[in-house]
């Protein structure tokens, strides 16, 4: 499978919303821990998992 990475300015979860809609399939990392309400996922995760227009992969901290 081809990866692309691209630098982009602006809010991150809009570029990558934005840049989805060209997208097979667009990775964003969780978080280590859980967060105060037992999130892995942070608000730009959560928000690219809800709105991207591609697959989206969730993939655990190293």
């Amino acid at each position: 499978m081809p990866v692309a990475a691209t630098v982009m300015e602006g809010r991150p979860a809009g570029e990558l919303i934005s840049a989805s809609a060209d997208a097979a399939l667009t990775v964003v990392g969780r978080r280590e821990r859980e967060a105060r309400f037992g999130s892995r996922l942070g608000p730009v995760a959560h928000a690219v998992l809800h709105h991207a227009g591609s697959s989206v992969a969730v993939v655990p901290h190293p």
